[in-house]
């Protein structure tokens, strides 16, 4: 057995005690998001434990618990003098705001369905066949819905629909468009407020999203111009679409290829493919940072084994980068492909005939 460098070994442990703070850390996000604490603190308003117990009901003991860790990991404020507890204004819009453009607790409940549909992963590890996106946990569909939803508010209307060309024009007028693999509709919703002259259908095959999307554009005001079914992305019904978008999910398809052949057949004359997909870049090494260990995790646990669960299962993943996504449209058959624009988490891309 080769000797370990000591530095090395007591720098590797360092790490991965702030790995571990982190992983519990995580699990208190979603338990103080579950039971209020964090909108009890949202106003900045410095409380004791008894005062924030009164406020959200939760027992004097496990709340200071909670607060201590939280405190801890820097996820809230603790002032020894008064020893009261708060959030600052950056704190409160990570952890308390979901309408915030730094809203991150969905994020963690993602990271909850990973650790409760680890033997199910490592089932699909064994076998090969794959997990499908139904077979996880219900935390999943929420936090995901809750973790891209921030972006989607920055930038979707702001930014990626303006640097597609003509799209934005066609939107204000009255257009026809799908939102493929929809979800909870958070995006399809998004767009039906911004372009009230246009009518978007979304689509995906998971029913109880569907059931999630309807109940949530009914609540925005928006049933009028939205209609959410269940359909699998190359089946979806409908033609002569001026936009087809798929955001944060065709590397999740088995056949992505197959998906891309059945927008082209549904797209009307000039028609747009709108695809939003992880920031990437096409080589491993350059995807060796912070945001690559996030999405390799998600894709180990999540992406890959759901696209292996269908029909071709090509696996993409979500760090596929843009010369697989180009080769995906290219051979469903598209002959324009453009990195329309960018976000540090997603890559925007405007593919036509």
């Amino acid at each position: 057995m080769r000797e370990p460098d000591m530095q090395k070994l007591d720098a590797l442990v360092g790490r991965l005690v702030g790995d571990v703070g982190a992983a519990m850390s995580g699990a208190l996000v979603v338990l103080g998001d579950k039971v209020g604490i964090f909108k009890a603190m949202a106003d900045g308003t410095p409380m004791n434990v008894q005062q924030l117990s009164q406020k959200t009901g939760v027992k004097e003991r496990y709340l200071r618990e909670w607060l201590s860790a939280q405190a801890a990991a820097d996820y809230i404020v603790y002032d020894e003098k008064t020893d009261r507890f708060s959030l600052t204004p950056e704190q409160a819009m990570v952890f308390a705001e979901e309408n915030s453009p730094a809203f991150f607790v969905g994020a963690f409940e993602v990271v909850q369905s990973m650790w409760m549909d680890e033997p199910k992963v490592a089932d699909a590890f064994r076998t090969g066949k794959g997990l499908g996106w139904h077979e996880h946990s219900t935390c999943l569909f929420r936090g995901t819905e809750r973790f891209f939803r921030p972006g989607y508010n920055s930038h979707l209307v702001a930014e990626w629909i303006p640097a597609l060309s003509g799209v934005e024009e066609k939107l204000k007028a009255g257009a026809k468009v799908a939102d493929v693999g929809c979800g909870h509709g958070a995006s399809t919703i998004l767009m039906a407020q911004a372009y009230p002259a246009s009518h978007f259908t979304g689509f995906d095959y998971h029913g109880p999203s569907i059931d999630k999307a309807k109940a949530a554009a009914k609540e925005a005001g928006v049933g009028d111009r939205v209609t959410f079914e269940q359909s699998r992305a190359a089946e979806f019904p409908g033609r002569g679409y001026d936009m087809v978008a798929m955001f944060d999910c065709l590397h999740d398809m088995g056949d992505p290829v197959g998906a891309g052949q059945h927008v082209k057949e549904t797209l009307g004359p000039n028609g747009t493919w709108l695809i939003v997909e992880p920031f990437a870049h096409d080589h491993l090494k350059d995807n060796l940072n912070p945001v690559g260990r996030v999405y390799y995790g998600a894709s180990t646990m999540i992406c890959t084994p759901a696209s292996l669960s269908q029909e071709v299962g090509l696996g993409l993943g979500a760090q596929a980068g843009e010369m697989k996504l180009r080769k995906v449209a290219l051979d469903a058959g598209f002959t324009h492909f453009r990195r329309a624009t960018e976000t540090p988490f997603n890559m925007v891309f405007e593919v036509r005939a």
